[in-house]
């Protein structure tokens, strides 16, 4: 069947088979990173952030029949990604390494999310050496090649999320089809909490119609017996997770909503924190980032027609940052997570759409470009202007991507097996960074981030003041109330607390070499005053000088 028939069937069928170079480009570019970090770490394997290891210990605890805690007997929804975690947990009964075989079931994922990238591309019209330039785009994203590797649901979330808008194309053009959408935004939603906005602007992408005459454009919703079976699927997926956490925490949502949505009195994004996701995005995609608001025109000037597509990729594009920006409010760092993590879903879209606008710019049938009377090879330049750009930001991320897990072991990890070691397993630890404290220790943690100790949030915020804008009454409260042996932290954690006089004494200092992950480039361990045991002898290096 070839290329061109196949495309027109896939509007009935999705039935588009992916390139095979495709895939094996997509798996060298994970090669060259998982290389890079065996060679610059001696063989060692890791991830890039603290946040891997929360995930890790979440599913070991749910593999040990513990269900949602991350300390044997005290369950918390900590976790915003429970499919994820049942998933990770999965993989405890697989003989060897646990961190390998999450590399390897991220890299499959990245691997076919590339297909499925060109698949969707196909789906919307693209030639086919157009949807492949979009498929080797996304292969060479670095912040998506980092997530496959990262121990992250990030491309569990971006497959899904594929996979649903590939489906939900064919459901607007046949809505009598059985809304598997539905289904699969709201597995993305078990996996990223933003899912639920995916699945909110699908509903309405789905509920319009729309209808061109000559000079205007009717919108028609669609009947009430077409749109009700698909919330009530949304509802039954979601109801039981949402009900659990209820229960567990006393609201749906996770704890990590509390921990990190800013205090917003209007609601709104502010222009600097738009301005920092188009950077986030423009970094390793300039020109698709600059493309994609004509490819969403290009989606709406379809409307209506014979390739209409709906808006729900542009909707997606644009929606995610609103929502994040407005619950970022203006205080405080920008929610965007670790590098700009929270918007590395929105990248396939991204490029789906400045491929989109690419060839809209070119024709279907390409321009013809001539040097005096000599033809040039069009597409060639065509796709050379588009992967370009994006060859150094790829390359260079493998090093990044390096360094970055090389900072989580020689701090949270090198320190969480230091005190497995030497500290007794009963002592309670107050920590700043949870998860390979968590993983590597068996001590009872007090999480001084508020993630799985929710309690230090409430009185954190009960106790900001004028006078005391960080709310360290409300630290030194929690504190107070646990009465934990050793604090771990890093420097700039609450400076009324942690500075000479505040009460805490210093033992050692774990610097962090080339520091670009952390939130410092040293790790502190202080005594408290309540501390039940002998303090650790620390080595040399390490020793406070004070």
């Amino acid at each position: 069947m070839s290329e061109e028939r196949t495309g027109t069937e896939s509007k009935v069928t999705g039935r588009i088979r992916s390139p095979r170079w495709l895939f094996a480009f997509a798996l060298l570019s994970c090669l060259i990173y998982g290389g890079t970090e065996a060679f610059l770490l001696s063989g060692d394997f890791g991830f890039p952030l603290d946040d891997s290891w929360i995930h890790l210990q979440f599913s070991r605890q749910m593999a040990d029949g513990e269900g949602l805690s991350f300390r044997s007997g005290h369950r918390v929804t900590a976790s915003t990604a429970p499919l994820w975690t049942a998933i990770l947990a999965l993989l405890h009964y697989l003989p060897g390494s646990t961190v390998v075989w999450v590399k390897t079931f991220g890299t499959l994922l990245f691997v076919s999310a590339a297909g499925t990238l060109y698949r969707l591309a196909r789906q919307l019209a693209l030639e086919p050496w157009v949807a492949g330039s979009a498929g080797a785009l996304y292969a060479m994203t670095s912040s998506l090649v980092w997530s496959a590797l990262s121990g992250m649901e990030i491309p569990l979330f971006i497959l899904l999320s594929l996979w649903g808008v590939r489906r939900h194309l064919l459901e607007r053009q046949v809505p009598r089809r059985l809304p598997a959408s539905v289904a699969l935004f709201a597995l993305a939603t078990l996996d990223r909490p933003e899912g639920a906005l995916l699945l909110l602007l699908a509903l309405g992408d789905f509920a319009l119609r729309f209808d061109r005459q000559e000079h205007s454009l009717k919108i028609r919703l669609r009947s009430f017996h077409q749109l009700w079976p698909r919330v009530l699927l949304a509802t039954v997926l979601l109801a039981p997770t949402l009900l659990l956490f209820a229960r567990i925490g006393g609201s749906p949502l996770p704890t990590t909503f509390s921990a990190k949505a800013g205090d917003s009195s209007l609601w709104l994004p502010s222009a600097g924190y738009l301005y920092t996701v188009f950077g986030i995005l423009f970094r390793p995609q300039p020109i698709m980032t600059l493309l994609a608001v004509a490819g969403a025109l290009a989606l709406l000037k379809r409307l209506g027609t014979r390739q209409d597509s709906g808006l729900l990729p542009a909707l997606w594009v644009l929606g995610l940052p609103l929502c994040y920006g407005a619950l970022s409010g203006a205080k405080g760092a920008p929610l965007v997570g670790n590098f700009g993590r929270y918007f590395f879903p929105l990248f396939p879209f991204v490029i789906l759409l400045g491929a989109l606008a690419g060839q809209t710019i070119l024709g279907r049938r390409g321009l013809r470009w001539t040097f005096g009377k000599l033809p040039l090879p069009t597409r060639a330049i065509a796709i050379s202007l588009l992967i370009i750009p994006s060859l150094l930001p790829w390359l260079q991320g493998s090093t990044r991507y390096a360094q970055n897990v090389a900072n989580v072991a020689d701090s949270d990890v090198a320190f969480a097996r230091w005190i497995s070691d030497q500290v007794p397993a009963d002592a309670v630890l107050a920590v700043q960074d949870v998860g390979a404290l968590g993983y590597f220790t068996s001590n009872p943690l007090i999480d001084l981030s508020g993630l799985v100790t929710p309690r230090t949030l409430a009185l954190v915020r009960a106790a900001r003041s004028p006078q005391d804008p960080l709310g360290a009454a409300g630290m030194q409260s929690l504190l107070e109330e646990t009465r934990p042996d050793f604090v771990v932290c890093f420097p700039h954690w609450f400076p009324p607390l942690t500075r000479e006089g505040g009460g805490l004494r210093l033992l050692g200092t774990w610097k962090i070499p080339g520091n670009v992950t952390m939130g410092g480039d040293r790790l502190l361990l202080f005594a408290t005053p309540w501390t039940r045991y002998p303090l650790p002898q620390i080595p040399p290096r390490y020793r406070s000088e004070s």
